[in-house]
């Protein structure tokens, strides 16, 4: 049965491509009249009419495993080791030393990475941060990039983004500091790093604190320095669908030794057992016994599993070679997406490399107003797609339920809500893949 599947996916891909060259060669009207060109340009996008449950040719993630990640886990098995161990602190040590960080805390999910890096910047003394103090973000990001700011008694106000980088606007960023602004929380969007050139000058001048995350970029570079590393904290996740899995899975790095101390105690409940005995958080008593129980900071339970830190560090070894993959492929992305109108994809700074998360367009022009129809091709065709992120997180309901405010208009992020989605992106080629989108974009145009 699995064969016959092969033979199926095989077939139907090939399919849709002989259609698209025959739709291709439809465009010169002096060869094949335009009601021909109608026909098969009909066949190839309702394809799904007739051929039921087509599969996904170009699926949006897949696994970046092989045989080490899965010996990896059977040592785990066989050591009767189950909980955060020796593997994590591990990990954590490699993942640090590679990002040039003096310290990482593996948490068991990104978001929880978000978290724990929040709450111990709440406690950090030198912070001096308390609740009603503003938090400057990008309108355009996952949710949990904004939870952990509300659950600290902090306000996440919200600001528009730049069109073409999808990142947070500097120009909305300066408009938006007043009196109560203590931090801004940026955003590396889809692999693509912020402008940190123009963020520290503004955190200078004004003397508050940058924090970043860089759930969606880990790998991504400003002038060979890793994003995740120019603030205070830098949050990365491991999730499957990222650059690295360790299946579920999130890591902050910090140079803050007090940060670090706080993220150890409040990853677990906020005790003190995996401090010094004398640390920057809360001494211990001395007395063994004692220390096991001793609650020094409101905390959570996001430890990560010793499975997951196992797997962390096999995948930290292909780190950089899953990345270059990445960035081979939006080569040709951007090649073939270069001379197509009505799609604006998003733009890397000359001094940035990203590593590229997803691919992500916004229709424009004679294609704004018809994502519905065109997500529905793209599906007809195996092609996953999804919203830009969250889209403008002010649209969401949930809104309603944090004290949260907005700076200004959200130009920007309106149009990448309403118009914006992303496609995928692998460590292995695609440039049939990536051709494939391009067939079923032009169809439009």
């Amino acid at each position: 049965m699995r064969i016959i599947g092969y033979i199926a996916k095989f077939s139907r891909l090939h399919f849709r491509r002989l259609l698209g060259d025959l739709a291709r060669l439809t465009s010169d009207a002096r060869k094949v009249s335009a009601g021909w060109a109608k026909i098969f340009l009909f066949l190839r996008y309702r394809q799904d009419d007739f051929m039921s449950q087509a599969p996904i040719v170009y699926p949006l993630a897949t696994s970046t495993w092989d045989a080490a990640e899965y010996d990896a886990l059977q040592k785990v098995i066989q050591s009767g080791r189950f909980t955060m161990g020796p593997k994590v602190k591990s990990f954590e040590e490699q993942f640090a030393h590679f990002m040039g960080s003096k310290y990482a805390v593996m948490v068991n999910s990104g978001s929880s990475a978000n978290l724990a890096g929040m709450a111990a910047a709440f406690y950090a003394p030198d912070f001096r941060l308390s609740p009603g103090d503003e938090v400057i973000v990008p309108a355009v990001s996952w949710a949990t990039t904004y939870y952990p700011i509300s659950q600290m008694g902090l306000v996440p106000v919200l600001v528009d983004v730049d069109l073409d980088t999808l990142n947070i606007s500097t120009h909305r960023v300066r408009e938006a500091i007043t009196p109560r602004t203590r931090a801004i929380f940026s955003v590396n969007l889809l692999g693509n790093p912020a402008d940190y050139s123009e963020l520290k000058k503004i955190c200078d001048e004004h003397g508050i604190l940058l924090f970043e995350d860089n759930c969606e970029s880990m790998g991504a570079t400003i002038n060979g320095k890793q994003t995740g590393t120019f603030g205070c904290f830098g949050t990365y996740s491991s999730f499957f669908s990222h650059h690295i899995s360790t299946m579920e899975g999130g890591i902050v790095v910090t140079d803050d030794e007090f940060l670090y101390q706080a993220m150890l105690s409040i990853r677990a409940h906020g005790w003190t057992r995996e401090l010094p005995e004398r640390n920057l958080v809360h001494d211990k008593t001395g007395d063994p016994f004692k220390d096991l129980f001793r609650f020094v900071l409101p905390g959570y339970n996001l430890r990560p599993l010793e499975m997951e830190g196992a797997l962390g560090i096999e995948q930290l070894k292909k780190l950089p070679s899953l990345v270059e993959g990445r960035q081979r492929n939006a080569e040709v992305f951007l090649s073939l997406f270069a001379d197509m109108p009505n799609i604006r994809t998003q733009k890397v700074a000359l001094d940035a490399k990203s590593s590229w998360f997803g691919f992500s367009m916004i229709l424009e022009g004679a294609l704004a107003g018809r994502r519905d129809e065109v997500v529905h091709s793209l599906t007809a065709a195996g092609i996953e797609c999804r919203p830009i992120v969250a889209g403008n997180f002010a649209n969401n309901p949930v809104m309603a339920k944090i004290n949260a405010k907005v700076s200004g208009s959200l130009t920007a992020a309106e149009l990448i809500d309403s118009n914006g989605l992303f496609v995928g992106n692998h460590h292995y080629p695609i440039a049939d893949e990536i051709a494939l989108l391009r067939d079923v974009i032009a169809s439009y145009n």
